[in-house]
């Protein structure tokens, strides 16, 4: 039996690009979508050696909007990597969708194709948040897709939600959250917005350009992420990482791998993939990659230190948190000790986790893990 893969597909096309994104996703027409779905096939099969040492247990298409394709285009790509790889009986098959772009027949042909997890990119259930945001759908049309999905028997549903918008207060946050449990889908993502550079947010709203009043302040941001664990606890999801609630069972274990840093290969342009402690990433060129052009951009090899300040930064974003090794404690003792002291971190059941002042903090408490090629030396012993 092989190790277990994960396999992310990159899918860079979407009906309009939204105010806020900054992924690497654009508008292209028909026969350029085309052309890249064969181009990752033809990826796929010159990676096909990989399917000698592994079983595929997670495959994710993300973007974009994979659901802008023609669901038969996403058969095409699984079958290609049926070709060459063995999925485990329990694979785990997620599609991003976006509300408006679900049809019956796209949702039978995902059911064809074996996909068994969607991801329905909702952000918000008002329709004066969604217009801002730049989303194509509106809270109805979402429903409709949600319930059309559901009648086509997918049980594993993800809704994606933003909080932190511009103008948005805490009831208005509690009411998206309110209207979302009342569906009960399996899985909640619920992000604070991010105002990247590049974006048209970013010129409305980016360091120095915001005005009083437009987004929320830093302590209402905070109580809104309190809001969503104490509301989603009590509506049955547990708070399994930072962002990310599930029901019990319905943890997705394609984020898991990345967090718990598993194998995984990434196919399409940007894609990223980490395969025997190397990471790669593919280059961002459209024109490149559909003349046949797969090459990486960046190849890292992590050293032993970099593999455990990712172990620590990557694995903290859970709620379990990071099993303490030995080698972890002979590291990062100074580390643990001083986070503790703050009440940002705690050792529980063998475990390294943050607190919910971590959390507050997590981007210094999760910096202090970085060594800058000072690890000690371990012991001889």
């Amino acid at each position: 039996m092989g190790k277990k893969l994960g396999i992310y597909l990159h899918i860079p096309f979407c009906a309009k690009k939204c105010a806020y994104c900054d992924f690497l996703s654009a508008p292209a027409e028909r026969e350029v979508q085309r052309a890249y779905v064969d181009a990752m096939k033809e990826e796929i099969r010159q990676s096909r050696e990989l399917g000698e040492g592994f079983e595929v247990s997670t495959v994710f298409f993300g973007g974009g909007t994979p659901s802008l394709l023609p669901g038969d285009w996403l058969i095409e790509i699984l079958e290609e990597l049926r070709s060459w790889f063995t999925f485990l009986p329990e694979a785990e098959i997620t599609a991003e969708c976006n509300p408006g772009t679900l049809d019956p027949e796209k949702l039978e042909a995902y059911g064809r194709a074996g996909i068994n997890r969607l991801s329905l990119g909702l952000q918000s259930a008002r329709n004066e948040e969604l217009r801002l945001l730049g989303r194509i759908h509106t809270w109805e049309e979402f429903l409709e897709n949600f319930y059309l999905a559901r009648e086509k028997g997918f049980r594993n549903i993800n809704i994606d939600l933003m909080s932190a918008l511009p103008g948005q207060s805490r009831e208005d946050w509690l009411e998206t959250l309110e209207k979302v449990t009342a569906l009960s889908p399996e899985h909640i993502s619920a992000y604070s917005l991010m105002v990247e550079e590049g974006t048209p947010f970013y010129r409305l709203y980016g360091e120095g350009k915001s005005r009083e009043g437009e987004l929320p302040e830093e302590d209402t941001e905070r109580q809104m992420y309190y809001d969503t664990g104490c509301f989603l606890e009590e509506a049955g999801y547990g708070h399994y990482e930072i962002s990310n609630y599930a029901r019990p069972g319905f943890a997705c274990r394609h984020n898991l791998s990345y967090w718990d840093r598993a194998d995984y290969k990434g196919f399409g342009i940007g894609a990223a993939s980490l395969l025997g402690q190397v990471r790669y990433g593919n280059h961002r060129d459209l024109e490149a990659y559909l003349k046949g052009d797969f090459s990486c951009e960046s190849i890292q090899p992590l050293s032993r230190q970099e593999q455990l300040e990712e172990t620590m930064f990557l694995g903290l974003r859970k709620m379990e948190g990071v099993a303490l090794t030995e080698e972890l404690l002979s590291v990062y003792e100074d580390v643990f000790r001083d986070l503790e002291g703050k009440g940002l971190l705690l050792r529980r059941d063998g475990h390294a986790v943050l607190t919910e002042r971590g959390i507050d903090v997590s981007n210094y408490a999760l910096a202090e893990f970085l060594l800058d090629g000072n690890m000690p030396e371990r012991s001889a012993e």
